[in-house]
């Protein structure tokens, strides 16, 4: 990561508690794990560091429409589907045919493809289960 600033012992704990977690944590939920190994840290620095990692391309920032934004430190190419119910969002394999189907619909327009982003949203196991339960 070369963004002229230091990789400091905050922003490790950060990029590190991220890569660890499958759940795609929100800000608030990074700042509540962090908080356990750094009790001083403030929210903002949390923002600020995640801001800095996602600009940088250490960790992805997932937006969902109507939702706060969260992260992934995940960076192989790979999407998310999101239950429109609790919240949760899953990792998806990455399926290269998707981004040939991209680049031929692109293929007129003059666009050159960079890279992909869907929003992918669904009623996860969890709460499809619990769903069956109340009827």
């Amino acid at each position: 990561m070369n963004t002229g600033k230091r990789m400091t012992r905050q922003r490790r704990i950060i990029l590190d508690d991220i890569r660890k977690s499958r759940s795609h944590p929100t800000a608030d939920e990074v700042y509540e794990s962090v908080r356990k190994r750094l009790p001083r840290i403030s929210l903002g620095t949390v923002y600020r560091n995640l801001d800095l990692l996602a600009r940088t391309g250490e960790v992805r920032k997932i937006s969902i429409a109507g939702k706060q934004m969260r992260f992934d430190g995940d960076k192989s190419d790979h999407m998310h589907i999101t239950c429109v119910r609790c919240g949760r969002v899953t990792d998806l394999p990455d399926d290269p045919r998707y981004c040939e189907v991209c680049r031929e619909t692109l293929a007129d327009s003059g666009f050159m493809l960079q890279s992909v982003s869907v929003e992918l949203l669904g009623v996860c196991p969890d709460c499809r289960e619990e769903e069956d339960v109340e009827r």
